[in-house]
């Protein structure tokens, strides 16, 4: 039996809170049509100040499927989604705004993909095409926040901040712990890309709200894009480590470059010789910075106890991971650096008379630590990697184990069975 739970949050909405409970009631037969048996609608009063509360309560004391849950004191966005969610008895778990800009009237559309196709979480798409009264500046900031997500977890997404969405119950297992505030979605959506659920969006359209908006487009707009990097680099480090310190190698490239190809015109010696420093420093802290993503990403798949392989935590940016290359070029970058150490002194590039005389060891400094700290890396990731098979490797046995152990048993059991027969 499929039963269909719907969340509304509502703080102070007084104003809208009749027509989207009417709204929403006036789907229970669509649904059906879509294999929905049954409907509850849970409305979370956070802490109201207006009349919310009493207007809600007036429904349900009229309709049997409509519950009114209350925090005492604001709670936040989040944290109200979250108490509705544990008042739930569906095995679908649906939410949307209380102020009329979401369509409840497109629940059913949303519910067909986790009914028909398998879907583990479906988003309300305001990005994919439908009609849309958003601000500018919130679409602006939304194509920002799903195009970041799109490209730190390889998987595409129009809508990170959606909320309006339907969802297994069971997938919150994969999606907790999630805030209590406005960043509730796209932290949603960000875990969702990462875990191995299955994510479908459906268009819908958007209406401006009813009563004044409570997002803060710079203040919310921040704090979103800090949960999205801060999520992300919890399930896959190396590929936002990885893209920055991809960035700065690309960089320090390119600057070195221009240093080469200027030198000779507009640009004097010691100010080339800078300009080449400052593009070396670039790309040792590309590799730096590459090298520490691509550790992390091994801690972190010991906390999620989960093998480092490709297309389970995370999506590299390359397809032959470059931690298994971090030995030899950190050889190489050693070696590399203590020849041109070698070559300043034994061309006199460090003397007095030298254009530069600070440039040389400082380029072989740079090129030894830089080595030193792939070496380390390259021996911290083999370490890691190791532990991370550990407990793997310890199910293999102990079930070839209790396997050994299964047939001594059954060989004990035949050859009692032969001597009781021969007794």
């Amino acid at each position: 039996m499929n039963i269909l739970s719907i969340v509304i949050p509502a703080l102070n909405e007084e104003d809208g809170i009749s027509d989207i409970i009417e709204r929403v009631l006036s789907i229970k037969e669509p649904l059906t049509k879509v294999g929905v048996d049954d409907m509850e609608l849970i409305v979370v009063d956070d802490g109201s100040k207006d009349r919310t509360p009493e207007i809600v309560a007036e429904y349900a004391a009229k309709h049997p499927e409509v519950t009114l849950v209350q925090h005492e004191v604001n709670r936040n966005y989040g944290a109200a989604i979250k108490t509705g969610f544990r008042q739930a008895r569906g095995n679908l778990l649906a939410f949307l705004d209380a102020d009329g800009t979401y369509p409840p009237e497109y629940f059913p559309q949303l519910c067909r993909p986790i009914l028909e196709d398998g879907a583990d979480l479906v988003i309300g798409s305001r990005m994919a095409g439908a009609d849309s009264e958003m601000p500018l500046v919130r679409r602006i900031g939304n194509t920002i926040f799903a195009t970041l997500v799109s490209i730190i977890s390889n998987r595409h997404v129009t809508d990170s901040a959606s909320g309006q969405r339907v969802l297994r119950s069971e997938a919150l297992k994969c999606l907790y712990p999630l805030p209590d505030g406005l960043n509730f979605t796209p932290v949603m959506s960000t875990r969702a890309m990462h875990e191995e659920i299955k994510v479908v969006e459906v268009p819908i359209p958007y209406l401006e709200r009813v009563g004044r908006s409570k997002l803060s487009v710079v203040h919310d707009g921040l704090r979103f894009l800090n949960s999205i990097l801060m999520t992300a680099l919890t399930y896959n480090p190396v590929r936002i480590l990885g893209l920055i310190g991809t960035g700065l190698v690309c960089l320090g490239f390119l600057v070195g470059l221009l240093a080469l190809i200027s030198g000779g015109s507009s640009l004097k010696p010691d100010a080339q010789f800078a300009y080449l420093f400052a593009g070396l420093v670039l790309v040792s802290a590309g590799v730096n910075v590459f090298s520490v993503g691509a550790t992390f990403n091994y801690i972190v798949s010991l906390f999620h106890k989960r093998q480092i392989r490709q297309g389970l935590l995370g999506r590299p940016i390359f397809n032959v991971p470059l931690e298994s290359r971090f030995g030899w070029l950190g050889v190489v970058a050693v070696l590399a650096g203590g020849l041109v150490y070698g070559l300043a002194i034994g061309l006199n590039w460090t003397g007095p008379a030298s254009a530069a005389p600070w440039f040389a060891p400082a380029i072989s400094t740079i090129m030894v630590l830089t080595g030193l700290h792939l070496i380390t890396s390259w021996l911290l990731v083999i370490v890691l990697a190791e532990l991370s098979k550990r407990d793997a490797a310890a199910e293999l046995d102990l079930g070839m184990l209790a396997t050994a152990a299964g047939g001594r048993d059954q060989e004990t059991k035949r050859v009692k069975a032969m001597a009781s027969l021969t007794s």
